[in-house]
């Protein structure tokens, strides 16, 4: 049998595996940087210890991808869960949302977590890890998976699995330990050997991953304080709401208390709206740069902010950061011919300066217009004035980066707010829903609707969003003067229903059917809400589904 892997032929004999043709072709490495931790065959993603049963082309998958990342997590989640469980067996393990580099997760245990137990845990990771035991899948029929986390007591894994839709649940297993997490592990243990643990100041674990520019160094503590406490207050309030799980949530949908659900998640957003427009009161800001990642809600945050303003008997002006775009043809190329939409030098910022400076100092100025569909500004702006009394809210990706402002713009003149999309939701007490990927949702729902995208296109785009926010939006969230979150507790189930469809008809030999299958997975557990009357004109999710009240002209 052959096997043709990243363009090299290697001869397999029957019952050999991957993990052997990449060892036949000295392909393995000690690195973290070189060494493969899955692989892609065709559109699917398969551990190295899957055995062909036919010629087969094969990708490896390494750190330095996204799909290799998402890997080594579930590797690292396994084994440090089952040190938790060798030396705590009564303690539960919830692994909660990422923060910086790292993943936030509690233990719970008598007498409580402590700084000894995290260096005791780090230890036993270690020794599991130079064990190298093999990380092998197993598949089970539902009834007897559902059967064997009840008795291992994992009651929140046995809950979510009726709302399964197949007749089969995957599991693997290490020792005693029996656990699933929606994707692929590396062949053994000994693979995620690069991490670090930090006991934090509430009593939880901070588990530190590789470093993605260099994966052979644990990353190091970020500074997320302001950040750490939104996900800490929107996890309060899951709680407080009987809505954290996958399972609650389903719950809520099933019975109808979900209306309520969004009643209440809505209040919430309009009090931290109205709280931010209090803040920005009492500063005497001038400019409010309303900033956040792709598909955060900036618009209708902006728009949202105004409204709580105008409330507080300010008028206040908006001016959106897209206008200051270079014209497209002027904007140089990378290394592959390509332009990087996400840099901040895709801004006029000198004219920005100039522009915010007059304005702030009560001067008319003419705001440039660009126009998206020749890629250049109109030949004409717009004029605006500003009086001594008008905020002027100003929404764009960029709005906290310190680039964007001159010393001619005093600090003290601006309110800095960021937002975005920071679900704390799980599938299970191991298994989070990751921020990044409800951004993609709501993208996916939107450029379909908005700019008839297909779901290849969008996702296409997303590697390239997602490097720019990593590079200039995210390292300076914690220069805000509020942090709001965007998600709703309930938006999951709506979206579901716009993008199932169209992900499950994504076709096998697409080359992102990956990425596609990735998203259903956790989608198919998820019930849809029919709520679309509940749901106000004003909300961020409206923003994405369609009715939102500020995107009427007139």
């Amino acid at each position: 049998m052959k096997v043709i892997i990243d363009g090299i032929t290697a001869v397999l004999n029957h019952g050999e595996s991957l993990l052997d043709a990449v060892k036949k072709l000295e392909l393995d490495s000690i690195s973290l940087k070189k060494r493969p931790l899955a692989a892609k065959i065709g559109g699917e993603v398969f551990s190295l210890n899957y055995t062909p049963f036919r010629d087969v082309e094969v990708h490896l998958l390494r750190y330095g991808e996204e799909m290799g990342r998402r890997v080594y997590e579930r590797t690292l989640q396994f084994i440090l869960i089952a040190a938790v469980r060798r030396l705590y067996p009564k303690a539960r393990v919830q692994v909660r949302y990422s923060l910086g580099p790292g993943l936030y997760i509690t233990v719970e245990k008598e007498p409580a977590l402590s700084q000894q137990d995290v260096l005791r845990l780090e230890s036993e990771m270690r020794l599991i890890v130079r064990a190298a035991e093999p990380l092998n899948r197993k598949r089970l029929s539902i009834e007897e998976a559902t059967a064997r986390f009840e008795k291992d007591g994992q009651i929140d894994k046995a809950k979510l699995l009726n709302w399964r839709k197949f007749s089969y649940f995957d599991v693997y297993s290490l020792g005693d330990y029996m656990d699933y997490f929606y994707g692929e592990m590396a062949p053994s243990t000994d693979y995620a050997d690069v991490f670090r643990l930090r006991y934090t100041e509430d009593g939880a674990i901070l588990m530190l991953m590789p470093r993605k520019d260099e994966p052979d160094v644990p990353s190091d503590c970020a500074d997320t304080e302001k950040f750490a406490s939104v996900f800490f207050q929107s996890d309060r309030w899951g709680k407080l709401m009987h809505c954290d799980t996958v399972n609650e949530l389903n719950s809520l949908v099933e019975n109808g208390s979900i209306r309520e659900i969004v009643r209440i998640s809505e209040a919430l957003h309009e009090k931290s709206y109205a709280a931010i427009a209090d803040g920005i009161v009492a500063k005497k800001a001038r400019a409010v740069m309303v900033a956040g990642p792709s598909s955060s809600g900036k618009t209708t945050s902006a728009n949202r902010i105004a409204t709580q303003l105008r409330v507080l008997a300010q008028d206040p002006i908006m001016l959106s950061l897209d206008n200051y775009y270079l014209d497209r043809d002027t904007i140089p190329r990378d290394e592959n011919g390509e332009m990087d939409l996400e840099h901040i030098n895709t801004l006029d910022i000198p004219r920005f300066n100039r522009d915010l400076a007059s304005l702030l100092r009560g001067e008319e100025v003419e705001v440039p217009r660009f126009d998206f569909k020749t890629g250049k500004r109109a030949p004409e702006g717009i004029p605006l004035r500003v009086k001594a009394d008008q905020p002027l809210i100003i929404e764009g990706i960029h709005g906290l980066n310190p680039l964007l402002l001159t010393k001619d713009v005093p600090d003290e003149a601006v309110f800095r707010v960021y937002v975005s999309a920071l679900t704390t939701m799980n599938l299970d007490d191991h298994n989070r829903i990751r921020t990044t990927d409800v951004r993609l949702l709501r993208r996916l729902v939107r450029d379909y609707a908005t700019r008839n995208a297909s779901m290849e296109t969008t996702l296409s785009m997303w590697p390239s969003v997602r490097r720019g926010e990593e590079t200039w939006i995210f390292p300076y969230q914690e220069h805000a003067d509020a942090l709001f979150n965007t998600t709703l507790v309930y938006e999951i189930a709506v979206l579901k229903k716009y993008v199932y469809p169209l992900l499950a008809a994504v076709p096998p030999q697409s080359p992102f059917y990956a990425e596609t299958r990735d998203i259903v997975k956790f989608l198919n557990y998820i019930l849809d809400a029919d709520v679309e009357d509940e749901i106000p004109p004003t909300s961020i999710l409206r923003e994405f589904i369609g009715g939102n009240t500020f995107y009427r002209e007139g």
